[in-house]
């Protein structure tokens, strides 16, 4: 449980699953996440915003490859809307503050940085890096 009164620059609101139709706004997102974060935006200097947080088994079916499992499942993962300069910035950031995730997609509409804190597996050592295509 997130004592949010602890956590300087978000609020609970920002990482509640957005799906429709699914659980109802539901918030599972874990506190080591939103502790780092909220490190991040201190260093960062800047506003940070949240564009995808926690998300039920459901809504992530519908939008993800990963299915009804995943990052933002775990409430462990969130996407960051972050584009050009302050995107390398963000990224550089992420790597020193310990995120073991991130996910790149700064192309089209809706650039985005993924952070998360899965820990390693058999299958993927963290940390990983990866872009997403078009």
């Amino acid at each position: 449980m997130i004592d949010w009164n602890q956590v300087e620059h978000f609020k609970p609101s920002e990482f509640a699953c957005r799906g429709e139709n699914c659980c109802g706004g539901s918030n599972l997102i874990q506190p080591g996440l939103v502790f780092r974060l909220d490190d991040l935006r201190e260093k960062f200097g800047k506003p940070l915003l949240i564009t995808s947080g926690y998300r039920c088994p459901i809504h992530n079916a519908r939008v993800s490859t990963t299915g009804a499992n995943g990052p933002h499942v775990s409430g462990l993962a969130c996407d960051v809307g972050v584009a050009g300069r302050d995107a390398i910035v963000v990224l550089r950031l992420a790597l020193q503050i310990g995120f073991t995730g991130i996910g790149v997609k700064q192309h089209g509409v809706g650039r985005f940085l993924h952070l998360d804190l899965i820990p390693d597996s058999i299958h993927a050592k963290r940390p990983w890096i990866w872009s997403y295509g078009s």
